[in-house]
């Protein structure tokens, strides 16, 4: 595996290179990670990974001093398995001077995770167009489990006719099933057993989703369960997959969750059917 910290460094390469596929994180990988770059392994000849703590997706107050940086436990993980190129710019490479040009988003863009983390989606949008054009790869891959994440990024794929295929990975758990990620280490042993709760209450909805049932007093109930065990819920949203408001003709749903246990937010989905309400 070859690791290059440097903008010329990977397009000398990519010059040289046929079809790659290509899985963008911010390291400290786990094994959700590592799923995407089997599923990469799968769909081109090369795997490109990069780690970048990106600065423009963390706003004040967020955690981006103390987001976990692991570049080489890192690298050696990516390296058992079969990755070709790990790219790890600093800062300064990858934004030389203050980034002047921002995508304009769509409004899913400011709801949901983007209604307590304003500008979070246009720093994701940022540095991922502008790996992307680094990269040039024929595929990305993307997990689920960020589904807002993935639903703006293929937006912005299809919007500016990038010739690159979006691939989904599904979302990697735990055997109790909380979903993997980076932040769950921010956890307390307490707080840990408690946080499968969440994706609990996701369950609990889809299953009790039927055709008359009156969706927002499922969320309703979802926020209030989980605020009386000691969380901060952000928000339980369900939508239609494309994200819009679930029409009452909608079947194929996705159910969204953000909340707090102690100071870290963790956040889920679980895409679901809805039975169609009988006809008369």
């Amino acid at each position: 595996m070859k690791t290059f910290h440097t903008v010329n460094d990977l397009r000398e390469w990519r010059d040289c290179c046929d079809s790659v596929a290509f899985v963008p994180t911010m390291g400290n990988l786990h094994e959700g990670h590592l799923k995407l770059v089997s599923l990469a392994r799968q769909q081109a000849n090369h795997v490109v990974v990069s780690i970048f703590v990106n600065p423009l997706q963390f706003g004040p107050g967020e955690d981006f001093l103390r987001y976990p940086r692991t570049l080489e436990q890192d690298a050696a993980r990516l390296r058992e398995h079969g990755v070709d190129l790990l790219f790890a710019p600093d800062t300064s490479e990858l934004y030389p001077q203050p980034q002047r040009c921002h995508i304009e988003l769509p409004d899913i863009a400011s709801e949901l995770c983007g209604a307590s983390r304003p500008g979070h989606f246009r720093g994701v949008a940022t540095v991922v167009m502008k790996l992307l054009n680094l990269v040039r790869p024929q595929v990305a891959c993307f997990g689920k489990k960020d589904y807002q994440q993935l639903a703006i990024i293929r937006m912005m794929v299809e919007d500016f006719a990038m010739p690159v295929r979006i691939v989904a990975g599904e979302t990697v758990r735990a055997p109790d099933g909380l979903a993997l990620s980076s932040r769950n280490q921010y956890l307390t042993e307490s707080q840990r057993s408690q946080a499968p709760a969440l994706f609990g209450e996701l369950q609990r909805i889809a299953a009790e989703a039927h055709a008359d049932a009156d969706l927002t007093v499922l969320e309703q109930r979802a926020m209030q369960t989980l605020d009386s065990q000691g969380w901060q819920t952000d928000y339980i949203s369900i939508r239609n997959r494309q994200l819009g408001t679930p029409a009452s003709q909608d079947t194929s749903l996705v159910v969204l969750g953000a909340a707090r246990l102690g100071n870290t937010r963790l956040i889920d989905n679980l895409e679901f059917v809805r039975p169609r309400p009988s006809q008369a």
